[in-house]
């Protein structure tokens, strides 16, 4: 069995758009994922390691551990052997607490690659491939977290083309899931549940090469 680990935010985490609820497993894209390798001959495990308002390298001033980077190295190690990680961050880089532009978030998602790369996993072990999805553009913030993300719609322009450089420079496989989907329409920002199926299925014909 190979082990996938998704290190992401409260749109893989599968937040209900506005509201606080979960989608279950098999409804939020890393279960339609693992099904669908699955379901295509593969053996897979995947693990979820999703935090909601988790930005790349910046703290949020009201919670704590929302630094993406703070602790990534121990959780390669703690869940190693890994076959693939797969980052989907940059969201949260664009809350009314910061000023980031799309360059910034870009360079903070290229420091995860260098810390997983450089995770201190027993020896013999596997370094992991790893993959970058850029999430889906940012439309007009709504609902209960309009606030938290005024004009991030603004801020986040040109994400994906940002993430795609880095993952050249850094030779990790890309995923652009802005080409599949848009952000739910209900509050700008994450995913609805057809918008996971859809997502989890791309992905994961995406990945199938990767798997060998």
């Amino acid at each position: 069995m190979d082990q996938i680990l998704i290190y992401s935010d409260s749109l893989t985490w599968g937040i209900i758009p506005d509201s606080r609820q979960r989608l279950p497993f098999d409804k939020r894209w890393p279960g339609v994922f693992e099904n669908t390798l699955n379901q295509l001959g593969n053996n897979i495990r995947v693990i979820e390691n999703c935090l909601n308002g988790r930005r790349t390298v910046w703290s949020d001033p009201f919670k704590e551990g929302r630094d993406g980077s703070q602790g990534l190295a121990q959780v390669i190690e703690m869940h190693s052997p890994l076959k693939l990680v797969i980052l989907m961050l940059g969201s949260n880089d664009f809350q009314c607490t910061h000023s980031n532009n799309a360059w910034l978030s870009a360079q903070g998602t290229a420091k995860l690659i260098q810390i997983i790369k450089q995770a201190p996993i027993e020896p013999g072990m596997p370094v992991p491939e790893i993959m970058v999805v850029a999430p889906p553009p940012i439309i007009e913030p709504k609902g209960v977290i309009a606030s938290k993300f005024n004009g991030s719609e603004k801020r986040c322009v040109g994400l994906a083309s940002e993430l795609e450089g880095i993952a050249k420079e850094s030779s990790v496989h890309y995923f652009n899931a802005g080409n599949v989907t848009e952000a739910s329409a209900v509050d700008g920002i994450h995913l609805d549940e057809n918008q996971h199926k859809v997502l989890g299925k791309a992905i994961a014909y995406e990945v199938v090469d990767i798997m060998g």
